[in-house]
C-alpha cells in the first residue's frame, strides 16, 4: 500500500500582480521626475520688520509684509495686511491687502477688504472688495504689463576701481641762515667821552 498520493498534474498558477506605481504628484515647492525641468516660480518675501528704500525688480512673485519706499517691478505683487508701500508698481497681477500710496500699472488689480489705496490705478481688470478704501483714479491700461526679464535683474557693469595716484612727498628745502650785515655808518657804539672817574671809584658824568 502506498501512503503517497499520485502526483497531480501542474496547474496554471497565476503570478501575483505587482501594485501599480502611484502617479507622481506635484507638491508645493517640490518637483518630481515626471515634471518638466522648468524651475518653480521664486517668491521673494519682505518681512514685517524690514524697511527697504529703493527700487525692486523680480522675475517672480513678491510678498511685502514690511515697508517699501520705492518702485517695484515684478511678475506678481502681494501687499499683505499691515504692509506699507509708497512708489510706483508694475506687475502682471497686484493684490493689495495693506496700505499703498502711488501709481499701479497691472493687468489685474484686486483690492482686498483691508486695503487702503491712495493714487492712480491703471488696469485691465479691477476688483474692489467691500470695505476696501480707495481714494484716487482708476484708468484703463492701454498696453499689457510684462514680467521683468532676467536681463533686467542683472547689475549694470561698473568700471574697475582705480585708486587716485599719490604724489611723492618732498620735504621743503631749509633756507640757510645769513646773519644781517650791520652798516658801520648806522651802527653807533657808546663812547667814553664825558666820563671821568674820581678818587672814590664811582663813575660820574661831566658836561
Amino acid at each position: 500500500m502506498s501512503y503517497f498520493s499520485p502526483a497531480k498534474p501542474d496547474r496554471n498558477v497565476s503570478k501575483p500582480q505587482t501594485a501599480a506605481a502611484p502617479e507622481p504628484r506635484i507638491d508645493a515647492g517640490r518637483t518630481t521626475a515626471s515634471t518638466t525641468n522648468k524651475p518653480q516660480e521664486a517668491v521673494s518675501t519682505i518681512g514685517s520688520g524690514m524697511l527697504i528704500t529703493g527700487n525692486i525688480v523680480s522675475t517672480g512673485a513678491v510678498q511685502v509684509f514690511g515697508r517699501v519706499i520705492g518702485d517695484i517691478h515684478a511678475a506678481r505683487l502681494v501687499i499683505c495686511d499691515g504692509a506699507h508701500v509708497e512708489g510706483k508698481v508694475m506687475a502682471q497681477e497686484a493684490v493689495i491687502d495693506g496700505t499703498f500710496k502711488g501709481t499701479i500699472h497691472a493687468n489685474a488689480v484686486k483690492l482686498q477688504a483691508t486695503a487702503h489705496v491712495d493714487g492712480e490705478v491703471y488696469n485691465k481688470s479691477l476688483t474692489i472688495e467691500q470695505n476696501a478704501q480707495f481714494e484716487g483714479v482708476a484708468r484703463r491700461l492701454d498696453k499689457a504689463v510684462d514680467a521683468p526679464s532676467a536681463a533686467q535683474t542683472k547689475p549694470e557693469p561698473t568700471a574697475p576701481y582705480a585708486p587716485a595716484p599719490t604724489q611723492a612727498y618732498a620735504p621743503a628745502a631749509a633756507a640757510s641762515y645769513a646773519p644781517p650785515v650791520m652798516d658801520a655808518d648806522v651802527l653807533q657804539l657808546p663812547t667814553t667821552q664825558g666820563f671821568s672817574a674820581n678818587t672814590n671809584d664811582r663813575p660820574t658824568w661831566t658836561r
